[in-house]
């Protein structure tokens, strides 16, 4: 049972500091208003220690199976304060004992689920709290948090296949970058001599040759201080990005890369298609759903198209003619949404919609993967033979010469 340390005003008007045990506040204060003591502050050390820190990271599938654990208790009548509380004594990660503990201390207190979730966005992203404060309005909290369940597995099958298919042209990446690093750094100064003897007997240097010479030069000299500024041009870059501003202007940025802007726009839809027909599966009200479902789009760009479409759609209009004028969504979804509309059934569509766009981008990676290997072997070789051709350049230079 939790400790919680307590400021109270006693009969005489002398403020009373201690600690008592009880299983949550409200309980705390009970047992003060028995002892005829006035609570002023009351918090839980646990809590407090807390404070200081910072919760760890928490594995998506550890914690999706934690969501459909609990979903299952609810299912069989367990109270929602047992089983926040049987859940965190099994919790198989530290963190997530803590985050769980908390929740059922921030619940025993009178929060709802979804608030004191809220206090953990490091663990419970917005989807998350989104879908299950939707779910306990509607009075369909134990299908949510399976719903919830299963959106961030697919989720993680959708990363792990991602970092699957970049692995290797990543490992390509880096591989070049240092061998030709390695090259221009320490291989290249050893011929600076041979060159200026060459240079004097021949005339000059080609220009390749001076190109690479400034570059080593450069790199040699100021590598670390250039390799400092980057990483901190690039903390800075990604604490802007991480504005609101930031975020909207990334979002846009990446809807117009080839290739992998259709990539991103894709599954941005299939996020919102998918949530938006769970939603309205389980009776939530279109408008509320719509403002749930804009913030799992996942881009902020969207979020907003779909955002001004709500405000049509509140003023009598239907759901299909707002979205298609932001321009986002393919006309061919937006086709299907219509005839959904009309025949009564688009909650069943949106989510068919959303499984045959993720096929879609499925195929689309691949065919991405295959195009980025070449790629990046591409400029390899062009890179490593810029400086192999530097390098010999002067020689085949001077041998003409001499013959």
């Amino acid at each position: 049972m939790p400790e919680f340390a307590y400021t109270a005003r006693n009969a005489a008007g002398e403020d009373v500091f201690g600690t008592i045990s009880a299983g949550s506040k409200r309980e705390t204060l009970l047992a003060l208003g028995e002892r005829n003591l006035y609570a002023l502050h009351v918090e839980c050390r646990e809590t407090v220690r807390k404070v200081w820190r910072r919760p760890g990271r928490v594995k998506t599938q550890v914690l999706a199976t934690n969501l459909r654990q609990l979903a299952d208790l609810l299912d069989n009548g367990v109270p929602l304060l047992a089983a926040l509380e049987i859940l965190a004594d099994q919790a198989a990660q530290p963190a997530l004992a803590d985050v769980l503990s908390d929740v059922r201390q921030q619940v025993a207190e009178g929060s709802s689920l979804d608030q004191a979730m809220a206090r953990h966005p490091r663990v419970f992203s917005d989807l998350t709290v989104s879908i299950v404060r939707a779910g306990a309005e509607g009075s369909f909290l134990e299908d949510s948090l399976k719903r919830t369940a299963d959106f961030l597995e697919m989720q993680e099958e959708l990363k792990a296949r991602l970092v699957g298919a970049m692995t290797y042209p990543a490992f390509l990446a880096v591989v070049g970058f240092v061998v030709t690093a390695g090259l221009i750094v320490f291989m290249v100064p050893k011929f600076a001599t041979l060159f200026t003897r060459l240079e004097k007997q021949g005339g000059g240097l080609p220009a390749a040759t001076i190109v690479l010479l400034a570059i080593s030069d450069v790199l040699g000299r100021w590598g670390l201080p250039i390799l400092a500024g980057v990483a901190g041009l690039g903390i800075y870059v990604r604490r802007v990005l991480r504005s609101e501003r930031g975020c909207l202007l990334v979002d846009r940025w990446k809807l117009k890369i080839p290739l992998a802007g259709k990539i991103f726009l894709g599954y941005a839809v299939s996020r919102f298609c998918r949530v938006l027909g769970t939603l309205l599966r389980n009776g939530v009200p279109l408008l509320r759903a719509l403002d749930i479902s804009s913030d799992s789009a996942g881009n902020s760009v969207l979020a907003g198209a779909i955002r001004e479409s709500a405000e049509n759609i509140s003023s009598g209009d239907t759901l299909a003619r707002p979205l298609a004028q932001c321009g986002l969504i393919p006309r061919p979804v937006m086709a299907m949404i219509s005839v959904a509309e009309e025949s009564n059934n688009l909650e069943d569509v949106l989510i068919n919609i959303a499984d045959g766009i993720d096929r879609t981008n499925a195929r689309r990676i691949d065919v991405m993967v295959r195009l980025v290997e070449p790629m990046m072997l591409l400029i390899m070789g062009t890179i490593i033979m810029f400086v192999i051709t530097a390098l010999l350049l002067p020689v085949f230079d001077l041998s003409a010469t001499m013959s």
